[in-house]
């Protein structure tokens, strides 16, 4: 392992459920279920290991052998979310006691005992502090250390995890997906998801940009939806959806629009200077 882990300490800000949307998601994807070594990463945590504890209990419905390693820059983080393992291990919580779940100190780096490499890698709220300009590097340095047909799942998401977008990146470090997943409940504007974009996107949606071009269509398809509203928010979302797709939007993932998603490839948000 590196002696300096790469990257920044992050906030730390985590919560009980805050990620069941992208660990849903991931729970589905062939990366996950064709691999040959189902190892999971959970890159920068946070100050609390029950997000990557969730992870691996929600990963474990569709893959039991899978493996969940937790790495967090900040040596005063791994030694509290070993404690709480302790804890887990003793019984006392709603985790299963055998687990395969395990801390460790590490960045961008992402070091692994003898050289395994993850079939996912999950970084969630962890380059919202950084630059732009550095999340090209950042993505490089993680999925250099997938397995073949690995996926690096990198996004963003409110405190309560009712608003989350991630970007789906192959092993070599090209973006595949965006994917938008929104508590439909409640919601007025699907494009309240501009606040939660990822670090590659946040700063591009202006005028002129795709991402932009992107949730203003579903903004306003959603606002045509409205006559559907009696039938209930998810009618609602799947109208302005088909909406959408009839006018040419590369819509994917047909099948998840009811909880609440959407995914576009990438080149229909990548940022206009380097679509």
């Amino acid at each position: 392992m590196a002696a300096s882990p790469l990257g920044q300490i992050t906030r730390g800000t985590t919560g009980t459920n805050r990620l069941r949307r992208i660990d849903r998601w991931i729970a589905r994807h062939p990366a996950l279920r064709r691999a040959e070594d189902p190892l999971v990463v959970d890159l920068g945590y946070g100050a609390s290991a029950v997000t990557t504890l969730e992870l691996h209990a929600r990963l474990s419905a569709t893959r039991p052998d899978v493996e969940v390693r937790g790495l967090e820059i900040d040596p005063a983080r791994v030694s509290r979310a070993r404690a709480q393992l302790a804890e887990v291990r003793a019984g006392r919580t709603s985790f299963a006691t055998d687990a395969h779940v395990e801390f460790a100190r590490g960045g961008f780096e992402v070091p692994l005992p003898g050289g395994r490499r993850p079939a996912v890698i999950r970084a969630m709220n962890v380059l919202r502090q950084y630059d732009e300009a550095d999340v090209a590097r950042a993505w490089e340095s993680m999925t250099s250390r997938l397995a073949p047909g690995g996926l690096l799942v990198e996004g963003t998401c409110d405190e309560l995890g009712r608003i989350c977008t991630w970007v789906a990146v192959s092993g070599d470090g090209v973006p595949q997906t965006l994917t938008v997943s929104l508590r439909l409940a409640g919601l007025e504007h699907p494009a309240i998801a501009a606040e939660r974009l990822p670090k590659a996107l946040i700063h591009r949606n202006v005028e002129g940009e795709r991402v932009h071009r992107f949730l203003a269509a579903l903004d306003a398809e959603w606002g045509r939806a409205a006559v559907v509203s009696p039938f209930g928010p998810v009618h609602r979302w799947q109208s302005a959806l088909a909406a959408m797709d009839a006018a040419g939007w590369p819509l994917r993932e047909r099948g998840r629009w009811r909880l609440g998603e959407v995914t576009v490839p990438w080149e229909a948000v990548a940022p206009a200077s380097v679509a």
